[in-house]
């Protein structure tokens, strides 16, 4: 009995040797100050990024299997008021050579591209207008990390790669968001396709996105649907690097519903990368009238804004 317990003991040490494990702190504190058309000056927090923290961990099990897990929430650094829990994404994973799959609250397959080409950034505030106007409906109206869902992506196949996410009802009606995406990353091509099967909004949402790196420029472009309010939506931009440090982009968008006035504006912002870990930033756009007004249901936008932040990752 007792050489026993002693073989067990001496496993369980081996096992607890070989299965590495850690735990790491991360987050993002964004901030910017910026100036609308006829309105006062604000402070705001995510001006680029949206400020946030989380924790996360990673264990290896052995034969390439590795489990994980993740807790995030959102802050709101202008008045210190927190996200309502882990609002952003709490799961737990498993990954390896199949590739990786989460079980929680879950940024959607399709949330993963919709703004990897968009200009300037794909800055919340300062953001681009593939954000403010063109994108007014997926980013606003979209379900972007529902609750109790189940994520897949593949691993890379030669450059290609995909994912899908789904979640269950669990007795709430019309509440499951189906989405997937497909995408390939060669070199300086990058090209995705995302879909969004939204049923607490009863929509459906398409987009395309592509750049290429021409290495004194990076060409960027989107084209969006959303199926039931039938509105187009486009954009086209450049990242520029004219230093080491600094990098210039700029864009240009549309939205238009079909039978509708297309709302229509451009943007221009600089990043100087100030460490590997903190950047400052400044934007502008502005945007015409039938952006501004919106449409119904929709929030108006300003026709102009300017603004300077600071963006500290860790």
């Amino acid at each position: 009995m007792k050489k026993t317990l002693i073989a067990l003991a001496v496993l369980a040490a081996s096992g607890a040797a070989m299965a590495q494990s850690s735990v790491t702190l991360y987050g993002v504190a964004d901030m910017v100050l910026h100036k609308d058309k006829n309105a006062s000056t604000k402070l705001t927090s995510g001006g680029v990024s949206t400020s946030h923290w989380g924790i996360k961990g990673v264990e290896d099990l052995g034969g390439g299997l590795k489990a994980g897990f993740l807790f995030e929430q959102g802050i709101q650094l202008d008045n210190g008021a927190a996200g309502p829990g882990f609002d952003r994404q709490t799961y737990l994973s498993l990954s390896g050579g199949f590739g990786e799959v989460k079980f929680g609250k879950i940024w959607t397959a399709y949330d993963d591209i919709a703004g990897a080409t968009d200009a300037a950034f794909n800055a919340n505030v300062l953001g681009p207008v593939a954000l403010i106007f063109q994108s007014r409906y997926e980013y606003f109206n979209s379900t972007s990390n529902p609750n109790n869902g189940f994520y897949y992506a593949s691993p890379s196949f030669g450059g290609f790669s995909g994912a899908v996410s789904t979640n269950l009802r669990e007795g709430v009606a019309n509440s499951r968001v189906s989405a997937f995406h497909v995408k390939y990353e060669g070199g300086p091509l990058f090209v995705a396709l995302g879909y969004q099967d939204d049923q607490p909004n009863n929509e459906k949402y398409t987009r395309i996105g592509a750049s290429y790196d021409l290495g004194v420029a990076k060409l960027l472009g989107t084209y969006g649907r959303v199926k039931n309010e039938d509105v187009d939506e486009w954009s086209v931009g450049a990242d520029v690097p004219v230093a080491t440090n600094l990098v210039v982009s700029v864009g240009y968008a549309q939205s238009k519903k079909d039978g509708g006035k297309a709302e229509r504006g451009w943007s221009v912002a600089a990043a100087y990368a100030l460490s590997k870990r903190t950047t400052a930033y400044a934007g502008f756009f502005d945007a015409n009238a039938a952006a501004v007004n919106g449409r119904a249901g929709a929030a108006g936008a300003p026709d102009s804004r300017f603004g300077v932040g600071l963006k500290h990752t860790f």
